[in-house]
């Protein structure tokens, strides 16, 4: 499913995860759109921001790491309805989250 970037949400909250190594999710979504290693914020080093061509919004971000995961991690997916784990999921190539 077809995405654009959007650096201007908000309003979401936890949805659901999944693992993927870091290098995964770029080559999929391009570069985070915070991060690696942001420490602005105490609770996200790192989020993509992603609103999808049916108007679903979705996040993926790291919590409460002390510095960006490069290894398989279990990501965290945020919306506003639990589709975003579904575009994500699809657009990712898998088909459950954990």
């Amino acid at each position: 499913m077809k995405f654009t970037k959007d650096s201007y949400i908000n309003g979401t909250s936890f949805k659901g995860d999944f693992y993927a190594y870091y290098h995964e999710i770029v080559e999929i979504f391009g570069e985070p759109d915070m991060g690696p290693n942001n420490f602005e914020h105490d609770k996200v080093t790192c989020e993509w921001d992603l609103q999808f061509e049916d108007g679903t919004y979705a996040t993926i971000y790291d919590w409460k790491e002390p510095e960006t995961p490069m290894g398989r991690y279990l990501w965290h997916i945020g919306g506003k309805s639990y589709e975003a784990v579904d575009r994500v999921l699809e657009t990712m190539g898998r088909s459950i989250a954990v």
